[in-house]
């Protein structure tokens, strides 16, 4: 009994931590927005603490389902790039000699040591006018295009930022698939392709459906992306937010918009779980 009451008191004291740190800085903030979402806006910005439930009713508005439809468009094309770009890599990466590994683990995860916002500053500069893509199109006689301030720049700026999350997990499925495995379908037979579509691929689900999770997540609530490389012509739905809460200070329907953001990503846990489980 008292080794038992010892195992215990143990995992009370090591888990203690994570579990204030969850609850401090995730469930009480999230009472907080869900509280405030019951609530109206102030004539002059703010909350008046007086109920109501039409802020869910607003989110129907064919204006706000347009925002998130397109955030939905946006953050699936990043996440099919990324994936499509990131499986071949990862594969490659993992078929590489083990010292050529590292270097190439550290090249995907070297953009991550620079500073954020100068990486998108760089892509302004590429992408813009003048910039140095249009001017490299200009001597193939092609050009200029307006490449900067639209979905197409936004795509560029998201699948730039997130690739590398796509690219880990899926190395870390691949590498840990037994070789013998791929030798045993081609000693029975099997073309290259057959034994990645029978072997390999579905093996590797769970790093797909983890990256395709890491890369979407982000890519659907990015707001600095989209006001940086979409201009005024793109919003989406973490734009939207943010100007609630810091332009229009409608600090309930932002409260609101938050809530529904948070149901469609835990929505998507629960699916990625899901198939994970059932793969």
């Amino acid at each position: 009994m008292s080794r038992s009451r010892g195992r215990r008191l143990g995992a009370f004291v090591f888990l203690s931590p994570g579990l204030t740190y969850l609850l401090v800085l995730m469930l009480v903030p999230l009472v907080l927005v869900l509280g405030t979402s019951f609530f109206q806006r102030g004539r002059f910005g703010g909350v008046v603490y007086e109920f109501t439930t039409e802020n869910f009713g607003r989110l129907v508005d064919p204006l706000y389902l347009g925002v998130l439809g397109d955030s939905v468009r946006i953050a699936v094309l990043t996440t099919l790039l990324a994936l499509l770009i990131g499986y071949p890599t990862a594969y490659l990466i993992a078929r590489l000699p083990r010292k050529w590994k590292t270097v190439a683990l550290v090249a995907i995860v070297l953009p991550f040591w620079t500073n954020f916002i100068i990486r998108i500053y760089a892509w302004i500069m590429l992408l813009n006018g003048p910039g140095l893509v249009n001017s490299g199109l200009k001597l193939l006689g092609l050009g200029p295009y307006e490449l900067l301030y639209n979905d197409g720049a936004i795509v560029v700026g998201l699948l730039y930022s997130y690739l590398p999350l796509m690219v880990l997990p899926l190395y870390a499925a691949i590498e840990r698939l037994d070789p013998q495995l791929r030798e045993a379908s081609a000693n029975l037979g099997a073309s290259a392709f057959t034994t990645f579509r029978k072997v390999t691929l579905p093996l590797t689900v769970p790093g797909v459906l983890t990256g395709s999770l890491f890369v979407f997540v982000p890519s659907f609530g990015n707001f600095v992306i989209p006001e940086m490389l979409g201009g005024s012509k793109s919003i989406m739905v973490g734009n939207l937010i943010r100007n609630q809460f810091l332009k229009a200070r409608d600090w309930p329907f932002g409260s609101t918009l938050a809530l529904a953001l948070i149901a469609v990503l835990v929505v998507l846990l629960v699916a990625q779980a899901w198939a994970a489980r059932r793969g």
